[in-house]
Parts: structure tokens; sequence; C-alpha cells
């Protein structure tokens, strides 16, 4: 079928929720995609910071072939051995102590709220402007985004109160005693790849300890490499009580996850969480070959050399036009804040072959494969130039 007749079948069955690009994406490698009519792009949005490795990377790919042979799907009821040494690479590699494994970032998020929750007996979560924690009914409560929420609004669970980004006495204020935790991610990738300062998360981190409530750290889009170290909020140099993961975990397949540490991950005993599908044999082997490559010599290295060379030739480009207001981010999540809607140049950069999205309207998002050259950043430069000056 051509990539019209495909189209249009969609259209016609599929529930309309997303709003798509007119492309049918066939195959890719590394960094590049091709879609069923040949044409090549640039993939600078990695299916959304997920694709850490890009694409057809051979040992992930090596992983997956091999468990498909052996085992796929067991439940929750067994241990499985990739799921067991993934999760002590993972743990050693951090702060914390327990894991729950999960499908997705939402439900990673719903789960870390259900623990605060059961583990403090309190009823109220704190949760930031411009956030995104997903969309099932109790993400959307803490999620700082009204065109998701509004259409639900008589059905919001209670005890969520949003409080400002970056501004520790607003939290400060909006603290009770019923204060439970705050879930908050140290960069907001959809909320525009807002960056706070070190100081601020040192702050909160003091302030949670002195009211006795549980800082949640949201990593999904952050963690595993996206802002030049594994975590993003090691940036700031806190130490989180929960933190939820997922996107590029297994550079590709579904899975996320929950860390906390040993004295919080009491608040569930057996029946107070549950799940069919994750942590199974075939995801786990796949994250176990995107850990071992994050964590390789050189790898974060290379996110951060490559992550501020980009930011400085974006720089370059806002001294040069007057549509560029700001130019921000950590690692390979960067944003470039736009003086008018951001829309139009999602389009213009797809017809020159590169794959990008645009957030809150006026924030063009470039999340790559992290493994991403400078040559790659070059090629897009020179597209963006020739955009702006058009």
């Amino acid at each position: 079928m051509n990539t019209q007749e495909l189209i249009d079948i969609e259209d016609k069955y599929f529930i309309n929720t997303f709003t798509r690009q007119p492309i049918v994406l066939d195959h890719g490698e590394g960094i590049k995609v091709w879609d069923i009519d040949g044409n090549e792009y640039y993939d600078f949005l990695a299916g959304i910071a997920v694709n850490c490795l890009g694409h057809n990377h051979p040992r992930l790919v090596k992983a997956i072939q091999d468990q498909a042979e052996k085992l796929i799907h067991i439940s929750s009821i067994y241990y499985n051995e990739p799921a067991t040494v993934y999760a002590k690479k993972l743990i050693d590699a951090t702060s914390f102590d327990r894991i729950f494994y999960s499908n997705s970032g939402a439900e990673a998020n719903e789960g870390a709220i259900k623990l605060a929750l059961k583990y403090t007996g309190k009823s109220e979560i704190l949760y930031c402007g411009s956030s995104f924690h997903g969309r099932t009914i109790l993400t959307l409560a803490v999620t700082d985004h009204p065109e998701y929420s509004a259409p639900y609004a008589k059905n919001m669970p209670k005890g969520f109160k949003k409080v400002e980004y970056g501004n520790l006495e607003s939290i400060k204020e909006a603290i009770t005693a019923e204060t439970a935790a705050i879930i908050i991610e140290p960069i907001q990738g959809e909320g525009g790849v807002n960056v706070p300062s070190k100081e601020f998360f040192k702050g909160l981190e003091s302030l949670c300890k002195e009211k006795g409530i549980l800082l949640i750290v949201d990593e999904v889009q952050s963690g595993f490499g996206r802002a030049g170290s594994l975590f993003a909020h090691e940036l700031f140099d806190i130490k989180p009580d929960i933190m939820t993961m997922a996107k590029g975990i297994g550079g590709g397949v579904p899975m996320g996850g929950i860390l906390a540490t040993e004295e919080v991950a009491t608040g569930f005993v057996p029946g107070d969480h549950g799940t069919t599908f994750a942590g199974g044999p075939l995801v786990a082997a796949a994250a176990n070959v995107v850990f071992d490559e994050l964590t390789s010599e050189g790898f974060l290295d290379n996110v951060n050399e490559v992550g501020n060379y980009f930011k400085d030739e974006l720089i370059k480009l806002q001294e040069k036009y007057d549509l560029i207001a700001e130019v921000r981010g950590k690692g390979l999540i960067v944003g470039v804040e736009l003086t008018q809607p951001g829309g139009e140049f999602v389009d213009k950069f797809r017809e020159k072959g590169f794959l990008i999205n645009c957030t809150v309207g006026n924030v063009l998002r470039f999340v790559p494969p992290l493994i991403a050259s400078k040559e790659d950043i070059d090629k897009l430069i020179v597209a963006f130039d020739e955009l702006l000056s058009s």
C-alpha cells in the first residue's frame, strides 16, 4: 500500500487521538529513518526521547532476537533472569534500593503516587506548573496541561495542589500537615524544556526533609543519559525518595519503572500494586543492553560534548535572528523558544529531511538519539539557518 492508502485506513479505523505527520516510516539506521516512499530523514525526535541508541542498533537488535527465541512473556508470578540482572545494575548505579517495573511513564508515575500516599498515610500531593506526568485520570491530576484535563474536570481525584516550578517559596506556602509528597521533573520536556537552578533543587531537598514530605522525581523523559548524566537529578546533587522512569530505558521497547529507597519501599506489601506485562524477559533483555551502552566509557561524555556544541550553534543562530527568544536544555534535550508559534517549523523541517516537534506552542524540541554526532548537528543547523532566513 502507498502512503495515502495507509493514512486513509488509519483515519477510518483508529480512534482519533493523535495528529500525525503525513509520512509512513518504514525502517531506520543510526540517527536516520526512511519512509515507505524512500525519503530519508534525520530523526531529531527519537520516538519522543525513546530511541536513545538510534535505530537498528546491532547489540540491541540481537538481544531482542535472542530473548524472543527463549521467552517473551511469563507474567509477574515467576522470576526471570534478565529483569533480575538489570535491577542490580540499575540500583548499584543509583542512590535507590528497590525497584518496581511498569510498562510506561504514566503507569510509573501513578504507582509512585500510590506508594507515597500509602507510605505516609497522608492525602495530598504537590505538583508543578507546566508539568506533564501522564494522561491517565490520576496522572492528569498532576499534569498542568488544561487542554488534556479539562474534559474530565468533574471527575478529577482530589488532594492535588499546583505550585510554581522553580519557586521554593510557592512550595513552602502550599505544604500542609496532609502533604505526602511533591512530584517534579528535573527538566520539563513537554513543558518547554525548562531547567531550574541547582540552588532550587538543593533547597527543595532540604525543605522536603524538614517538613517530612517525599521528593518524587519524574525522570521519564530526562533520564537514561538524555541530560548528559545517567539521570538528570544527578546534575543537581540531590537524592530523591522515589524516582520514575520510562522512555529511553529499553531503547524503543515499552518499559518503565519506579525506584525507591529501602524505607519508602516498605509502603507497599504484596497486593498493594501489580502488573501483568511489566519487567518481562524481552524488555529487560533490551534494557540491559541500553544500560551497558550508556555506562560504557566515554558515552555520556560524548552526549555532553555534542549537546554543548548543539546549544552553542543554536545560540549563534539566536544572535543572528530575532525569531529565537531563548535556547535552553542539558545534554541532548534541547529547546528553542521562538517569538511566534512553532508548528510551521515542524512541517518545514520535515520537508528538509529532519524530524522534530513543537511543544507548548512555540518551543521547538530536539531530542535526537544519544549517538548523534557533531556532523549530524551541523546538518540540522544549516537547515535551521535556511528556514530562519526565509
